[in-house]
């Protein structure tokens, strides 16, 4: 994980998102390219079946630069002389989400805030467009910075090909991590190999990892106890396939990517 992109927009989470690719970029003497993300549309769904969209403050190109530039500058002149990662400005304009999920195929890394439904939180979009056109993984921050990414991984096992792709997409992580372990939620499996299988295919890049298996949570949601052991074993990353569900159902019934793309406490590296 030698190249990092870090979409820059003064929204609530990137200082997290800011932290999460130092820590990685440290990690692994990453190059972390800051771009300017240019304000959106946000989508809201209500009660109702109505859809809202509400515009975000209209800037100019070179005042979103501007402001974007100064935001990654600042923090970055605040990150330890000692640091391993190195920071480096896009400075061909500030891209939307759609040139964002063109870039990102150019990057082994993206890295996005957790998002919310408030003007001032991460966009759906901004997350989803990386996920689903870019072919990298991305990495979600959540909403307070950690302190470590990717000692203790908990992955999310479900037998599906977006899980074994984004195991794939973390291997990097993996054989690094001082602790890995290895989830299943009950009654959310697909058809699939079974989690033993997975352990000896880890167990044959290196990487020993122990096997969990949980209840749904207390309202019967599979994400809802994820979440719960990776608390239970103080996890730092959680590594997930996305949407093994169709996003629409999840959108509509629940589901486990839906409840940690809302709800997420550590960071989330997602493949789909």
């Amino acid at each position: 994980m030698k190249t990092i992109l870090l979409p820059v927009e003064a929204n609530s989470t990137f200082q997290s998102a800011f932290a999460v690719a130092s820590l990685v970029g440290a990690r692994f003497k990453s190059r972390v390219d800051g771009v300017a993300l240019k304000p959106g549309v946000i989508t809201f769904v209500t009660a109702d079946p109505v859809v809202v969209l509400v515009s975000q403050p209209n800037f100019t190109d070179a005042e979103t630069e501007k402001s974007a530039r100064a935001l990654f500058d600042k923090l970055g002149s605040e990150r330890s002389s000692t640091a391993e990662a190195t920071f480096r400005w896009y400075d061909r304009g500030p891209i939307d989400d759609n040139g964002l999920s063109s870039l990102s195929r150019v990057y082994d890394l993206t890295i996005v805030g957790r998002p919310g439904l408030k003007q001032h939180e991460p966009r759906m979009t901004t997350l989803e467009v990386a996920l689903f056109e870019s072919g990298r993984p991305i990495l979600m921050a959540p909403p307070t910075a950690p302190t470590t990414v990717g000692t203790n991984i908990l992955i999310h096992w479900n037998a599906s090909n977006e899980t074994a792709r984004a195991i794939n997409d973390a291997m990097p992580l993996l054989r690094q991590a001082e602790q890995v372990t290895m989830v299943s939620v009950e009654g959310a499996m697909v058809p699939g190999p079974k989690a033993a299988d997975m352990l000896n295919y880890l167990s044959a890049h290196n990487i020993r990892a122990i096997e969990s298996k949980v209840k749904p949570g207390p309202r019967g949601s599979a994400g809802e106890a994820i979440l719960i052991e990776a608390r239970r074993l103080g996890a730092d990353l959680l590594i997930k396939g996305a949407y093994t569900q169709s996003r629409l159902r999840q959108m509509i019934f629940g589901g486990a990517t839906q409840h940690i793309l809302q709800s997420a406490h550590i960071p989330v590296m997602l493949s789909h």
